[in-house]
């Protein structure tokens, strides 16, 4: 049974990092998880969450902004947190631009709505020949106007559709 006060102090958002440190120990691997989502999680737990045994608990340090850079590239290692590392907008360049590569569409996906991603790989991942990273990047909130009148032309109506209802595609 999960211990009550150790979930009320993860809901907390005043819940102080010493104590997110302390909770990080817990034997439910929930309360980890919730620890490595709080917002005033210290990069120094987050390390130490990094190689937790729940996958569950390693999706959210790889999605966490205070992950330092050093665990976010060693995270984009591990097969099962790849694509959580793939959105974080803290992933170095050269990672992103890695990963726009991968063979799995998920990874691909979140790389293509990352908020960092450099212009050119999201040109090139506008061509990719899964439509569901072409519609992803069609959602990305910095994509150039010329980008997105490509992909109102997409031979995909699912793409062609999230393209023309970007906000910044011209009327």
């Amino acid at each position: 049974m999960m211990n009550t006060e150790a979930l009320l102090l993860t809901q907390d958002e005043n819940t102080p990092a010493e104590t997110l440190e302390q909770l990080s120990a817990d034997e439910d691997q929930f309360i980890r998880a919730r620890v490595a989502a709080h917002q005033n999680t210290s990069s120094e737990t987050l390390v130490k969450l990094s190689t937790d045994e729940s996958e569950l608990v390693r999706e959210f340090v790889a999605e966490h902004m205070n992950t330092p850079t050093e665990t976010l590239v060693a995270l984009s290692k591990d097969t099962l947190t790849v694509a959580w590392v793939a959105g974080n907008p803290n992933t170095p360049i050269e990672v992103i631009n890695k990963l726009s590569e991968d063979e799995d569409v998920f990874v691909r996906i979140s790389v293509s709505v990352n908020p960092n991603i450099p212009l050119e790989t999201l040109d090139k991942m506008s061509k990719d020949a899964d439509e569901n990273v072409r519609a992803a990047v069609a959602k990305n909130t910095r994509i150039p106007v010329e980008i997105l009148e490509r992909l109102s032309k997409d031979e995909n109506e699912d793409v062609r559709k999230v393209a023309q209802e970007h906000p910044n595609t011209p009327k």
